[in-house]
């Protein structure tokens, strides 16, 4: 697949944001600045990228409990997310949520479940209402492999199928839920083949390019639209960080980790713009220094919002 010079420099820049933003999280935890707990996305920022590139305001996407590439890919402002990390009133969740509950359902980000395959009913929910409602609009399911073997998992891909919804399931696999790898709780090699089983496509992607995620995501989603029914997408890809928090990743093979790390989604990214001239070290250089900026001024922005007061407690609570 091939790529417009905005549209791959675009791309490039929201991963270099996503990185950066969950770096700088990750920096200001560890100094305590940072209330809550953090599970983050570093080396999956072409899953969220490439999927949700496309996708218009009014298309849906549901997440995990790592939201963050997700959020910001699906047009989540970035002060608002900074604003919720810092629990303030001005987070797009309203200080509620934290880290792994972020969203904005302006942009059809659902706030993110973070219970393994919480998402899934969700999303064939969604878009059952937009069968019932006749609109074309799509939802993409972020889902991890961990969630393959939980009963929604099962339950929601059947459900998707039998009544033709325009639900496109995206597994992250990062070979591991949690510290445990993927090779001890599945048998077969691909989760993708799962998805005959339920009578829809199922396709493995390297998760690391973006190019080629979009690439799949772009069929995926003319499926949906045309009524066509559901995909299942099995993105390869790896996190950088631990699970969460001071994960210090002991129980991964060191030979293991070295391949995967120097697969990085941004420097593929980078070194596909270079070689096919589609923009100058230059040009990286000022979007690169541009985005480090308006994460500053995120954290300026969320450092100055106000707390929540306590009667708002209840506010936008359902009980």
């Amino acid at each position: 697949m091939k790529a417009t010079k905005e549209k791959i420099l675009s791309m490039y820049k929201q991963m270099f944001l996503i990185r950066n933003y969950e770096d700088k999280i990750y920096f200001m935890f560890l100094e305590g600045i940072m209330p809550g707990t953090i599970h983050q996305c570093q080396g999956q920022e072409a899953c969220a990228v490439g999927m949700l590139f496309d996708l218009s305001k009014d298309d849906y996407m549901t997440s995990t409990h790592r939201p963050a590439g997700h959020c910001l890919a699906k047009g989540v402002s970035l002060d608002s997310m900074m604003a919720e990390m810092f629990a303030k009133s001005t987070g797009c969740c309203k200080g509620k949520g934290g880290a792994m509950h972020t969203g904005d359902i302006s942009v059809g980000a659902l706030p993110a479940i973070a219970i393994t395959a919480g998402g899934m009913p969700v999303a064939v929910g969604v878009g059952l209402s937009c069968k019932m409602r006749k609109t074309d609009n799509v939802v993409v399911c972020f889902l991890g492999d961990g969630a393959s073997n939980e009963g929604a998992f099962h339950e929601s891909m059947n459900a998707a199928s039998i009544w033709n919804l325009p639900v496109i399931f995206v597994c992250e696999n990062n070979l591991y839920g949690a510290s445990t790898h993927i090779t001890q709780v599945i048998k077969i090699e691909n989760i993708a083949d799962r998805a005959a089983g339920y009578g829809m496509p199922g396709e493995v992607v390297d998760g690391n390019d973006v190019l080629k995620v979009n690439d799949a995501a772009t069929r995926a989603i003319v499926r949906a639209r045309n009524g066509e029914g559901p995909t299942f997408l099995e993105l390869k890809t790896y996190r950088r960080r631990g699970h969460s928090r001071n994960d210090s990743c002991g129980y991964r093979d060191k030979g293991e980790e070295k391949e995967w790390l120097e697969k990085d989604p941004l420097t593929i990214c980078k070194n596909y713009i270079l070689k096919n001239n589609l923009g100058t070290v230059e040009e990286i250089d000022s979007l690169e220094k541009e985005v480090l900026k308006s994460i500053e001024a995120a954290v300026e922005y969320a450092k100055s919002s106000p707390s929540p007061a306590p009667e708002e407690a209840l506010n936008n609570v359902f009980y």
